[in-house]
């Protein structure tokens, strides 16, 4: 009996020993930053951000229709190839949604620039 109730004790003090050491790894985490906004919301403000123009002009690097800005000297990635390979080697105007991650215009419109 006196066996049984060693065990049981030595048992509960290494839960508990357990317990604290969950608590304490979980207290050394930081909380998340309230002024940081989650992935979840700078996908929404990208979503409702309004759509800009851009221009430059489209050519095809690496296999891909980019719009080469040569006021600022950038190239950005467009999401709509269909649309861009009409205009290729043209000047436009692109009307989309930069995100500033992945250099990509999420585009709405392309027009020629006359």
């Amino acid at each position: 009996m006196k066996k049984s109730l060693l065990r049981l004790a030595v048992l509960l003090t290494f839960a508990a020993g357990l317990a604290a050491v969950s608590v304490n790894a979980n207290a050394r985490q930081p909380a998340p930053d309230p002024q940081q906004p989650t992935a979840a919301q700078q996908q929404n403000d990208m979503q409702t951000e309004d759509a800009k123009p851009f221009s430059g002009t489209i050519v095809k690097v690496k296999g891909k229709f980019v719009l080469k800005d040569t006021a600022t000297k950038m190239n950005y990635q467009l999401d709509d190839q269909n649309k861009a390979k009409q205009f290729e080697g043209k000047q436009v105007k692109v009307i989309g949604k930069l995100d500033l991650d992945t250099n990509l215009i999420h585009v709405e419109n392309i027009e020629a620039v006359s």
